[in-house]
């Protein structure tokens, strides 16, 4: 039922329950006292009205507490105690309103109402609260004899208008009475709600159904005195005093009832308490599996809970980190005791076992600093933390003074440490996931930076056709080509390779980058700026890292290629249909700081004709693999330039990328691919290679 709709129909409820107790009152201002059976009918039907309105309204508020059976009897308890206050008061105005009734007619019709009205309420709070006892945690539907119980409720009711003499007894109205009593015993037996309740609110419960016992008993004592309240309710509705009597003795049974059972079960309320404990416990830790990412927190609740499921003193929690075994966390109990105390069990190979271990009656000598103590406990429990038959860790429970550990609270151990196990294996591995992502960000973000470091576009110019592209091999990559406006006429260009892969590499190149940036406006010669780029370096690169690279000049005014070659795999140099490889002296940056680097590195200078081809290439070009681990290698390199010379840069370039792609099908890339290609443009003419 949507909320709106529920609200209209309370609102209605209510609406009907004012309506009818408005004629009510209209009726018996009337109609005070009559004999005519119409109006005595037409009245007992207007206050069955009321009467039925007002208890379906109370239902609302009822309803709102069913969860709080004791707030229930508590509210029935003080309205009990309304209506013995009223009728114990009664007996002081017993001599003195029935003569101002005589007089004052109004003020005893006004207090009539007042005293009948309070009356009506009451019971149907009361009879509704006694109805949401009944249905509370019931399993079986048991409304039939309910229904055949109200049934006789409101029989007796109109059953009360038949007169009731010496000489005439209404044996009527007695038999539905006691037929309302019969089934009154039969459905006050429907507590089961008890069996929920703590130790705690049972005990609060004894306490509570005597009183109500007692109040129920002395007001349906009393409404057989002839009192003035008494006779006041009787001339105002026979069946208001008749359902008022029946509602009074099914409290005073029901309540009865109820203290029996509470005591029944108080023996059994302290394992009742474990149990809702251990559930409590276990849905905690089902909600913390979803809610709780962090392991240290997680680790901290589950030594905590422990306690709470297994009733133990101390706790400690132990996972495996690689071959080792790591406190993680601990709760009443010290962080370096415990940690002596695993020591000292794995030491007798518990550890070991990976099974469930439970110990009575032990001491453990534990040595913190030059301090020897003996740990002595009276249980101690050992469940293991298993995944999918991985042992991930142990949980420990440890009671110093209380009894052994029962078979189910071993049981309950175990199962908490199942929950506790697949919660710290989650939490785990949201850790990991959220590290993962956390590096896929900053590698991301090293990816951006290092294809802004890398040339959105090629140099333009008349002489040159110039065409690059790079590939990392994962998100970053260690190689690296640029271009340098060294003058109007010369043009820079390099290419490097830095060992090893990723954002290490990627780290290199871009301090590589920085360097050349510097070193090209006041370096011409390149094998002088190689010289100084590896001085540079030997400040920053450890003995396991090092740079192979080719750096060049191009004079577009001579047609001049000068460059120089420190270890780079060689340079591709096409002419007439024809290839040739040119691989001058040098080492790699880095690997030597010494004179050696400067003495075996080589300047070489290579005069261009129209439409030469020079390509530059890293590793990751030849050594492209496909499959069955075969290399792309340098002759088929060679064959798709000798091939394609004659073509444009930029077709050469998209030819071999294709070639590779081709070739490596089916295998993942497993280095970084960067090439620069130019084809000189010019008809100058030339000598050959210097």
């Amino acid at each position: 039922m949507n909320l709106p709709f529920a609200k209209l129909i309370v609102s209605k409820k209510l609406e009907s329950t004012i309506l009818v107790v408005l004629l009510v009152i209209v009726f018996k201002f009337i109609f005070p006292t009559t004999e005519s059976w119409a109006a005595k009918i037409f009245g007992e039907l207007l206050v069955f009205f009321a009467l039925l309105l007002s208890t379906i309204y109370a239902a609302k508020f009822t309803a709102l507490r069913k969860d709080n059976p004791i707030s229930l009897l508590i509210n029935s308890g003080i309205l009990n105690a309304v209506v013995f206050f009223l009728i114990a008061l009664s007996s002081t105005l017993f001599d003195v309103l029935p003569k101002l009734s005589s007089s004052i007619t109004l003020i005893y019709t006004i207090i009539s109402l007042l005293v009948s009205f309070t009356f009506m309420l009451s019971v149907g709070y009361i009879f509704s609260s006694l109805r949401e006892l009944y249905i509370l945690k019931q399993k079986k539907e048991t409304h039939k004899s309910y229904d055949s119980m109200v049934t006789f409720f409101i029989l007796s009711f109109f059953a009360a208008l038949i007169p009731d003499t010496e000489s005439n007894p209404n044996f009527v109205g007695l038999t539905l009475f006691v037929v309302s009593i019969l089934l009154i015993v039969v459905n006050s037996f429907r507590v089961s709600w008890i069996a929920f309740l703590s130790k705690k609110q049972k005990l609060s419960l004894l306490f509570i159904s005597t009183l109500l016992a007692v109040l129920f008993g002395l007001n349906f004592a009393l409404s057989f005195d002839e009192s003035f309240i008494n006779q006041m309710l009787v001339n105002f509705s026979p069946g208001l005093h008749i359902v008022f009597r029946i509602v009074m003795i099914y409290g005073t049974i029901y309540s009865s009832i109820i203290f029996f059972t509470a005591l029944f079960h108080l023996p059994t309320a302290e394992a009742f308490d474990k149990k809702v404990a251990e559930a409590s416990s276990l849905k905690s830790l089902s909600k913390l599996i979803t809610t709780v990412f962090d392991f240290k927190e997680l680790a901290d609740t589950i030594t905590g809970l422990t306690n709470e499921v297994s009733n133990s003193d101390s706790s400690w929690l132990v996972t495996k980190s690689g071959d080792e075994w790591e406190l993680s966390s601990v709760s009443n109990i010290g962080f370096v005791e415990a940690d002596e105390i695993t020591k000292v069990l794995h030491q007798e190979g518990i550890l070991k076992k990976e099974e469930y271990i439970t110990y009575n009656k032990k001491k453990v000598k534990v040595q913190i600093k030059n301090d020897i103590r003996k740990f002595e406990f009276q249980a101690l429990a050992v469940s293991p933390l298993k995944v999918h038959n991985n042992n991930k860790g142990f949980l420990f429970a440890v009671r110093r003074y209380n009894l052994p550990f029962e078979e189910d609270e071993k049981k309950s151990i175990q199962a908490f440490a199942d929950y506790a196990a697949v919660a710290l294996e989650n939490a785990k591995l949201i850790e990991e996931s959220i590290e993962k992502e956390r590096l896929k960000s900053e590698l991301n973000v090293a990816r951006d930076i290092q294809y802004k470091i890398i040339p959105s576009q090629t140099p333009s110019c008349k002489e040159l056709d110039i065409a690059a592209h790079f590939i990392p091999a994962f998100e970053v990559g260690g190689d690296y080509y640029d271009f340098f406006q060294l003058t109007e006429e010369k043009l820079g260009i390099v290419i490097a390779d830095v060992s090893g892969k990723g954002i290490g590499a990627a780290f290199i190149m871009a301090e590589i980058k920085g360097i050349f940036e510097s070193l090209t406006r006041m370096i011409e010669s390149p094998r002088d700026l190689l010289i100084k780029v590896n001085q540079i370096l030997s400040r920053t690169l450890d003995k396991k890292t090092f740079v192979t690279a080719i750096y060049g000049v191009v004079d577009k005014s001579k047609g001049v290629f000068k460059f120089a070659r420190a270890g780079h795999m060689p340079v591709y140099f096409c002419r007439n249909g024809g290839t040739k490889q040119l691989i001058p002296n040098g080492i790699g940056l880095g690997l030597n700081f010494q004179e050696t680097f400067d003495d075996t590195l080589e300047e070489v200078e290579l005069q261009l004709n129209e439409n030469d081809v020079v390509a530059l290439y890293t590793d990751g070009v030849t050594e492209a693999k496909n499959i069955h681990y075969d290399e792309f290698d340098f002759k088929r390199l060679e064959e798709t330039l000798k091939d394609c010379a004659q073509y444009s840069s930029e077709y050469l370039k998209n030819k071999i990328i294709n070639k590779i792609s081709t070739f490596v099908q089916g295998n993942s890339q497993y280095d970084d691919i960067t090439f620069v290609l130019f084809k000189w443009t010019s008809n100058n003419k030339s000598s050959g290679v210097n």
